[in-house]
Order: structure tokens, then C-alpha cells, then sequence
């Protein structure tokens, strides 16, 4: 049975958006807490929460737990795995926790290269913006051996108030995945049928009134609807970051010889978007490429003439 010592030492790798309040919030646990990041900006806020601020990966040598919160796969490997990685600094038995979003099958490889050195790994990405973040309300979903998830949930529970184990390596991330590529079909739905809407006369207020009171809502519509109708395109997660997810899932339905119609189609709308150069804007802003062909804006009165975005 895998246990962490009284005041574990954690490390905590990555305060971005989703990483900062994450390790904010666990510094209130009885912990040593050690953080790192690219972008020192984090630092001040962390170290007058108790943290103390690593100068190298080499000061993680006594961590027991450490957390990752980076921005996909490749980062994590490179925190892992590279010239001055994690795996030649932790101490044997030694606990991480990615909470990242990255590829199933990148997951399993890098679940097997630490097993083989001795360390345990835990996949936990999470689901919830800043806001469910910073209030310590995200889902958390776990792949990994059991006794590893028994020993480190407690430390996430300072982060989230769902947290899950869903089987064992790569199952939390392959959750993740599912939870995306619905909210991502989605999106490309709302895309694609309410500039029709506008194109044969609906009002935008009034039709997006209808939708999120009525059975055709979803979070998507919720999140998105309100800033579709005021031209706001950056408030969520940009459309060439969560491309990642749709690239997982057509290789996983290659692979695995899993036919998903609905899902392909989707994907020809997030495709024809980033084409478009919309990849920097959040999802939402896949709604132009068929407000663009059909010559419709879905926009709140007095909006469709004074764009700002």
C-alpha cells in the first residue's frame, strides 16, 4: 500500500492558467510545497502562500509527490524526459501527477518509462476553467494504480471536489478525451446551424434565448452563446490547442477501427476554422467560417456593424 509520509514534500511544475490557483490552493494542505514554472510571474503570489521557488529540477530530489500542469504532450516529455528531466532527479518510489492534457497513447509510454525507473505515475488531468480552478471545484479523473491514487487523492482534494478513478494507466486521460470530443461536437454544431438561423430571419438574442432555456442547450451554448452575441472570441481555450484532442481521437479511431460519423464531420469544421486563421481564438469563433459563406453575422442589435474582435 503506497502512503505519504507526515508534511510531504510536493513539487508542483507548471502555474499557468489552470497550474497557479491549482498550487495555490494545495499550499493550504499541510505540505512543504516546492513550484517551478517558465514564467516567474507566478512566484511572488506562491511564495507569500508559504512555497518556496525551485532554481533547478535538481531540488526536486527529495519531493515525494510532484504535479505537472503543462500545456500538452510534448512538454510533458520534455519535463520528464529530457537532458535534465525528472526521472534522473526523483527519488525511487517517488509520485507524479500529471494533470495536463495529452495523448492516450503518449500517456501509456510515458507510464511504462517511469515504472521501468522506479517512479509511479498518476494520470489526472482535469475538467473546469479558471474559475472552477481558483475554487477548488474541478473533476478530477485518475489512471494509474489504485494504491497511488488512494495516496495522493487527498492532496487532490485541495484542488477539486470530483475526483475519480477510472481504471488504470491512461484512463484518465481517455476520460478526459470523451468529456472533450462531446463538448467539441458541440461546438462545431453551434457553429454550423445558427448562422442558418440568421440567414432565414431569426433574431440571434431572441434564438440564443430559446436555445439555452430550451432542450437544445448544452454547456457549450451556455459558455459560448452569450460571447458569440457580443463578439467575444478569447475567453476559452484557444482552437489550435484543442486540435490536440481531435488528432487523439482520429487516432484512436484508426486504430482501434472505431467508425465516429459525427465526430469527422466535426473535425472538418475545426480544420476549415484553423485554416481560416481562427486558431487563436477560443471555439466559439468557429461560428465565422459559415457566418462568412452564408454572409450573416449572429450578433446582438447594434453589434453587427461595429465588430471589434
Amino acid at each position: 500500500m503506497t502512503a505519504l509520509r507526515s508534511r510531504p514534500t510536493i513539487g508542483f511544475i507548471g502555474l499557468g492558467q489552470m497550474g497557479k490557483p491549482m498550487a495555490l490552493n494545495l499550499s493550504r494542505a499541510d505540505v512543504d510545497l516546492l513550484v517551478s514554472a517558465r514564467n516567474a510571474d507566478a512566484f511572488p503570489e506562491l511564495s507569500a502562500a508559504g512555497a518556496r521557488v525551485a532554481e533547478t529540477f535538481s531540488d526536486f530530489s527529495a519531493a515525494d509527490v510532484v504535479f505537472l500542469s503543462l500545456p500538452g504532450t510534448e512538454a510533458v516529455r520534455t519535463v520528464l524526459l529530457g537532458e535534465t528531466g525528472l526521472v534522473d532527479v526523483l527519488k525511487a518510489d517517488a509520485i507524479v501527477v500529471d494533470t495536463s492534457t495529452m495523448e492516450h497513447g503518449a500517456t501509456l509510454q510515458l507510464h511504462e518509462k517511469l515504472s521501468s525507473r522506479g517512479l509511479k505515475f498518476l494520470d489526472a488531468p482535469v475538467s473546469g476553467m479558471q474559475s472552477r480552478a481558483e475554487n477548488a471545484t474541478l473533476t478530477i479523473m485518475c489512471g494509474g494504480d489504485e494504491s497511488v491514487f488512494k495516496a495522493v487523492k487527498p492532496l487532490l482534494a485541495y484542488m477539486g471536489d470530483n475526483i475519480l478513478h477510472m481504471g488504470g494507466a491512461g484512463s484518465g486521460q481517455l476520460t478526459k478525451l470523451v468529456n472533450q470530443l462531446l463538448f467539441d461536437v458541440n461546438c462545431a454544431a453551434i457553429a454550423e446551424i445558427l448562422p442558418m438561423a440568421c440567414k432565414m430571419g431569426l433574431d440571434p438574442e431572441k434564438a440564443a434565448s430559446v436555445i439555452n432555456s430550451g432542450t437544445g442547450r448544452s454547456y457549450a451554448s451556455e459558455f459560448f452563446l452569450p460571447r458569440i452575441l457580443k463578439n467575444h472570441f478569447s475567453d476559452g481555450y484557444p482552437l489550435e490547442a484543442a486540435y490536440k484532442d481531435l488528432v487523439s481521437a482520429a487516432e484512436l479511431s484508426a486504430r482501434n477501427c472505431v467508425p465516429m460519423p459525427v465526430l469527422a464531420a466535426a473535425t472538418a469544421t475545426y480544420q476549415t476554422a484553423l485554416l481560416r486563421g481562427h486558431g487563436k481564438d477560443d471555439k466559439g469563433a468557429m461560428i465565422r467560417i459559415f457566418e462568412e459563406l452564408l454572409q450573416v453575422k449572429f450578433r446582438s442589435t447594434g453589434r453587427k456593424e461595429n465588430e471589434h474582435g
